[in-house]
């Protein structure tokens, strides 16, 4: 459909300029009308943060998301923009997304006294509307405010003329959403030159007497106050947020494997056909759920979910390059492939010790809980007495990367393990059961219902008679 192409059509087509909070408003009261999500790809915030976003929208407010690394502050900021009108007219030619019917700049404004109802007019898509700056200590004033150019002086303007000005990012996101990530990071002298922005909404450049008015949303993302010793948030701008808002990290184990199933990464053109069980799946996440819990994992800090999905992706790679070097077109990843994702944990994870070799042994005893927790849930205890039975006639089963599935297989000839295999929902592909029956010895011996001996990554459960 064609659009107004000057100021004189965009009267006639009846367009309404409204502030950019009111449109914000208008598109959440219909999101929340007919039953859609307000914020796109966001799981866990349903019946916590979403209200809370929801009150501040309608309410018109600025916000600020409290919350430690990695619990999708500037993706629900960025959603947002989903909230505005897909086009947007501006007046043509302007920095900062003149507003056709009141104009800021004097770009704009001398334009439209010239040439009237033929001013040109330019449609601006909504994902144009967004802009974003993360703090760092040599952000400056000229960085989200503005400055004078340099260039255009030497053109041949005079310093009092305001066409000199290079607008900053705050003002070129005139009537749009604006955010500021780790706002605590900003010195605190570029933080006073956000206030006006926030209360009064305008910006005032160097020593031009303009107060050039802003119509946007700002938005502000910050570690909680008691973990970040990098800055601290000033109060008079703090006061200026409307609303503050509280994130978490995923409440239920459930929506965390929701999260790592909407994030991880595919693996393709490996030639190899990865089955990921079900039980393996929720064994990552809860591997995260019990690091959160740990008093040996600094909690201040954080667990995030990018553990849970970098911990999947490693543990689907090391099935990988375990199928590859055996030859094998169907894997599914182990317990004895969880020794991979030592190297996608440690760094995610803050110990609370200082003694060597103490994080690999803190992080070795939250997998063993996580394998705990999930064999509890999901074995049911009156099938593993006919197994006991079986070992404590002197069977035993070896296992470790190096061991074929078909091994795996053979020992369901022995081990009444049927009815377990059922609790596991594995089905008959071969890759799965063997990875079932990894995980019901180790949840055996994890319940000392078996002795384990394990040598250079490779493991021996027997009976414990």
């Amino acid at each position: 459909m064609s659009r107004p192409a000057t100021l004189g059509e965009l009267r006639t087509s009846g367009w309404v300029s409204r502030p950019v909070k009111d449109e914000l408003r208008e598109h959440a009261i219909e999101a929340l009308a007919n039953g859609t999500p307000l914020v796109d790809g966001v799981l866990g915030y349903e019946d916590t943060v979403i209200p809370q976003l929801a009150n501040a929208v309608l309410a018109g407010h600025d916000v600020i998301f409290l919350g430690e690394r990695g619990q999708a502050k500037t993706r629900t900021i960025r959603s947002l923009v989903n909230l505005l009108d897909e086009w947007m007219p501006i007046v043509a030619g302007s920095e900062i997304n003149d507003d056709p019917y009141h104009p800021s700049s004097a770009h704009a404004r001398h334009l439209i006294a010239d040439r009237g109802d033929e001013t040109p007019i330019e449609w601006v898509h909504r994902s144009k509307r967004y802009g974003e700056k993360l703090a760092t200590p040599d952000t400056s004033i000229a960085d989200l405010i503005g400055e004078v150019d340099p260039i255009k002086v030497a053109e041949g303007r005079y310093l009092s003329d305001e066409l000199t000005l290079h607008y900053g990012m705050v003002p070129r996101t005139n009537r749009g959403i604006f955010a500021i990530n780790e706002l605590p990071d900003l010195a605190e002298r570029i933080q006073v030159g956000l206030l006006n922005v926030l209360e009064e909404r305008d910006v005032q450049i160097r020593g031009y007497k303009i107060q050039l008015p802003i119509d946007i949303v700002l938005f502000a993302s910050a570690n909680p106050e008691d973990y970040t010793n990098r800055g601290r948030i000033i109060t008079p701008l703090k006061d200026r947020f409307g609303a503050q808002i509280r994130t978490h990290y995923p409440l239920e184990t459930s929506i965390e494997m929701a999260i790592v199933a909407q994030e991880a990464r595919p693996m393709t053109a490996t030639g190899v056909n990865v089955v990921v069980p079900d039980f393996m799946r929720e064994l990552v996440s809860e591997i995260s759920q019990q690091a959160r819990r740990s008093p040996h994992v600094n909690q201040r800090s954080g667990v995030s979910a990018r553990m849970s999905i970098t911990n999947y992706e490693t543990l689907v790679a090391n099935a990988t390059r375990r199928a590859l070097i055996a030859g094998e077109t169907d894997v599914a990843p182990r317990i004895s492939d969880l020794d991979a994702i030592i190297s996608s944990t440690a760094g995610k994870v803050e110990i609370e010790t200082v003694e060597d070799g103490r994080e690999e042994y803190v992080l070795d005893r939250i997998i063993k809980t996580a394998i705990l927790e999930v064999f509890r849930a999901r074995v049911k205890p009156e099938h593993l007495g006919a197994v006991v039975a079986g070992f404590e006639g002197g069977y035993m089963v070896h296992t470790g990367e190096d061991i074929p599935t078909k091994e795996y297989l053979e020992s369901l000839e022995t081990l009444a393990i049927g009815p377990i295999l059922s609790d596991l929902g594995v089905g008959e592909h071969t890759a799965a059961v063997a990875s079932a029956v990894e995980f019901v010895l180790e949840g055996m011996h994890l319940t000392k219902r078996l002795n384990k001996d394990e040598v250079r990554g490779r493991a021996t459960y027997r009976g414990r008679g």
